[in-house]
């Protein structure tokens, strides 16, 4: 197993980036696929958020592809605005000496700056399937020189009812691409999208670490999903908390959450 970012022969351009960003040791998912990407194998990786898988497929996206070329080399679809963002700024950082030109695409946003961008030339785009369809059928988006497509958090893509949206994306795109898949569970149909779409690939299963140590009490509650407030402000209430921290699925649940806490007296 690699152990140094330096062994995985990355370019220097690269290596000045992450060694910049502070980054000396590889994750596991890094050091085993890093170098199957490099080699140009189709890859299925099982690995929760957090394992460092971003930098596992975008550094050998940006070690292979060529700057400033003007078609689009390598997609990125993502289930969500924020991921499409957070792995968009993640591969600018990561490009930055190699000049990488990518673009996030997402609902949500005029049409016209993201089709302007992509008329200039891109390298890599990220961005969601709902948008990335609209932007094909409208003839901005063109997949004819896709060299890599990378699927992160499939499983969640296929729980929000896309997975019709990336077949129809993945069939715009060149056979001989190599294909990525990063997802937390493999169920049969994300199996099936995978025997479909990838050729022979590599699989890479990370396991899950510890998450919290043994001083931290752990519960949980199986509730209605209309109910989920007032479970909530009915454990503020008898419970002894001077401060909390809450995780919502999205931006606007999380806004949501806020304002309907402040309203109950809890200020969020």
């Amino acid at each position: 197993m690699t152990t140094e970012f330096t062994q995985l022969n990355l370019h220097p351009q690269l290596m000045q980036a992450v060694t910049e960003l502070g980054y000396t040791e590889p994750t596991p998912i890094q050091s085993a696929m890093i170098p199957l990407m490099l080699a140009g194998s189709d890859v299925l990786g099982q690995a929760q958020t957090g394992t460092g898988k971003t930098a596992a497929f975008a550094l050998p996206i940006l070690q292979t592809i060529e700057p400033g070329l003007g078609p689009v080399q390598a997609l990125i679809i993502a289930p969500t605005r924020e991921l499409a963002l957070q792995v968009s700024k993640a591969i600018y950082e990561y490009g930055r000496y190699r000049q990488i030109r990518v673009l996030s695409i997402y609902g949500g946003q005029p049409y016209g700056r993201q089709i302007s961008r992509l008329r200039k030339g891109v390298d890599i785009v990220v961005g969601t399937p709902g948008r990335m369809l609209d932007l094909i059928k409208r003839k901005a988006l063109d997949l004819s020189h896709i060299q890599t497509v990378v699927l992160d958090e499939a499983d969640e893509m296929l729980s929000m009812g896309f997975v019709e949206d990336i077949e129809t994306i993945l069939e715009q795109t060149p056979g001989e691409r190599q294909t990525a898949l990063f997802s937390a569970t493999l169920p049969s149909a994300i199996r099936r999208l995978a025997d479909k779409y990838m050729r022979d690939p590599q699989s890479i299963t990370i396991a899950r670490k510890q998450l919290t140590v043994a001083a931290i009490e752990q519960r949980y509650y199986l509730v209605h999903a209309g109910d989920k407030l007032a479970a909530l402000t009915r454990l503020f209430e008898v419970e002894e908390m001077t401060s909390a921290l809450i995780f919502a699925r999205t931006r606007l649940g999380t806004g949501e959450l806020a304002n309907e806490l402040t309203v109950r007296g809890f200020p969020a």
